[in-house]
């Protein structure tokens, strides 16, 4: 099946969300027409950017580990969120920022960019870095010196990610040990 139909009635379901529809059926039917109309122009556009087939079969097969994957990021922004304004307004929170070396088991760049980008998007995490050599993001945290609770929603996203990108390694493999880790204020 070609691909960029499929795009383009992705970036409709997408255009729905981002108008932010009511859950009347005939507006929300609505905006995706309109989202139909933009879209499509756009996915055949730039469809030279991406495969000409997919495998509508593997893409359903992944999809509900896609849906997990926006949940559980989803949790941790609005958790994150939360903590940092609570940070904010009690000034007595303790602030233990640290930077944790995060070795991961994905390896395409689509995999780890999405990790890379889901950590930075969640309020009280950035990631400084990526060693390609060790295949290892440095990710600074608010309270960085709690590592596992720091990792927990990482190692999760990585989970997810292992099926929606297709990698080597399989959710609950054992992450790679930690190359080099840094501490500090």
């Amino acid at each position: 099946m070609r691909k960029w139909p499929v795009i383009g009635v992705v970036l409709a379901a997408l255009w729905v969300f981002v108008r932010g529809a009511t859950l009347a059926p005939a507006t929300v039917l609505g905006e995706f027409l309109i989202g139909l109309f933009v879209g499509l122009p756009i996915a055949f556009a730039f469809r030279g950017f991406y495969a000409p087939q997919t495998a509508l079969v593997r893409d359903v097969r992944v999809l509900p580990y896609a849906v997990f994957y926006l949940l559980v990021f989803t949790k941790e922004l609005l958790t994150g969120s939360l903590d940092v304004a609570y940070r904010v307004l009690v000034p007595s929170m303790p602030i233990e920022p640290d930077v944790v070396a995060v070795p991961l088991r994905v390896e395409s760049d689509a995999a780890i960019t999405t990790i890379a980008n889901s950590i930075t998007l969640t309020p009280g995490t950035l990631t400084m870095d990526h060693d390609a050599a060790e295949n290892t993001l440095y990710v600074h945290g608010i309270t960085g010196r709690n590592r596992e609770a720091l990792l927990a929603p990482i190692r999760t996203w990585e989970d997810y990610a292992l099926v929606i990108f297709d990698e080597d390694a399989r959710p609950g493999d054992a992450a790679p040990p930690a190359g080099g880790e840094t501490g500090g204020d």
